[in-house]
Order: C-alpha cells, then structure tokens, then sequence
C-alpha cells in the first residue's frame, strides 16, 4: 500500500501519521545518543547507536508488515531525523546533560507514545489484523531501545523497566479500538498517545511494575 502524496496539512491523516512517527524518531535519537556517549563510543558509534534506537522499532515493524523497503531506506526523513537528533546531542552534550532527568524520563515516554501509536496506526493501514497491530505498536515503541540496549551490551532495559512495553502495548490498544470504531483519526492518535504517556509516567511515579517470579 502506497499512501498518497496530497498537501501538507496536518489535517490530512498521512501527514499526521508522519509528522507524530518523526517526533518519535528524533526524541528517541537523541536518547540512543546519550547512552552512547555515557558508554564513551565515538562519533560513528553515537551516531549508529543513536540510528538504531530511533529507526529500530519502525523498520522491525515495517519488515514484518510487508512495508518493504521499510520508511528508514525509502524516506530520506528519517535517517535524517534520526541523524539530526545523534548530531545535536554529540555536538551539543554539555546543553543535553542539564536536562533534568525528569525531563529526560518524561521525553523517553512521548517517544514510546509517538512510536506505538503510529506503529499500530501504520499496521492498521496495512491491512494487519487488530491483535498483531497491536503488537506492531509494541515493537515499534520498544524495537529501537531494544536493539541498543544489545549494541550496549546490557539486558534491555524493556524486560525489566517498570511498565514500559505495557504502556507501549495500551496505547496501540486504544488506536485499533478507536479506528475500527471510525472515530477520528486525529481523535484517536492523540488518545492513544495520551494513554501510553499517562501509564508509562504514573507507572514511573508509583514505581509499578509487572509481577516477577522471585528467584532466592
């Protein structure tokens, strides 16, 4: 499926759709950055470490959906944006370091909401079935820190961080309910996206988290 070129509205659900899927891509990228400048990488190992956490998600997601080559190698917005994001942080590190790390906490929950709910929205479009687009915006949330986490050498911070990829999985959940009810595509982005953000920030301020089995 091929989306229509059209003008540039925001009005217009592809450009929505895009515009939400490239804040995703940038707030992520400049996160990957930051974990690879505490690990001490240089330029080329910020910069693919910044890539793969902020395209990982969308071009696992976009491989599994038939959306071949994925929007990574087929739109130059993306690795541009994800680019953008490394650079700033390498070139700007000082100014990045300040940030609060509330900030930074509340940053790294509107990239999973953006990148969840455009995830399911793009599945949606692609024909996928409810379940799997659901889990389509799960892995496009938690795709990219995941693959970081790997390049970094740690266990992903997904499997043990206090509801994350359920938050991502919530917010995919309220999209595909939403479009398949026809209630507005605008309506039902920013609704899903308000799920995820408010779980993932609540889970982080009660300190929640999934049950585990506790090994003595």
């Amino acid at each position: 499926m091929k989306r229509g070129v059209g003008r540039f509205s925001l009005y217009n659900p592809d450009t929505l759709l895009l515009v939400v899927d490239l804040m995703g891509v940038f707030v992520f990228a400049v996160e990957g950055a930051m974990a690879g400048i505490r690990a001490e990488l240089d330029l080329l190992g910020v910069m693919v470490v910044s890539f793969a956490t902020a395209l990982g998600g969308g071009m696992i997601r976009d491989l599994l959906i038939g959306a071949i080559p994925p929007n990574s190698v087929r739109d130059w917005r993306y690795p541009a944006t994800a680019f953008a994001g490394g650079g700033a942080v390498f070139f700007f590190y000082q100014f990045f370091q300040q940030v609060p790390a509330q900030l930074m906490i509340t940053m790294d929950a509107v990239g999973l909401a953006l990148c969840a709910i455009a995830g399911a929205g793009k599945a949606i479009e692609f024909g996928i079935n409810p379940m799997l687009s659901i889990l389509m915006g799960g892995v496009t949330g938690v795709g990219g820190g995941t693959v970081r986490d790997i390049l970094l050498n740690r266990v992903p911070g997904v499997l043990q961080t206090d509801v994350y990829a359920a938050a991502a999985l919530a917010g995919a959940l309220a999209v595909v309910v939403g479009l398949k009810l026809k209630l507005p595509r605008t309506l039902v982005l920013f609704g899903g996206a308000g799920v995820c953000f408010v779980l993932r920030m609540v889970a982080v301020w009660r300190h929640w988290n999934l049950p585990k089995v506790m090994v003595h």
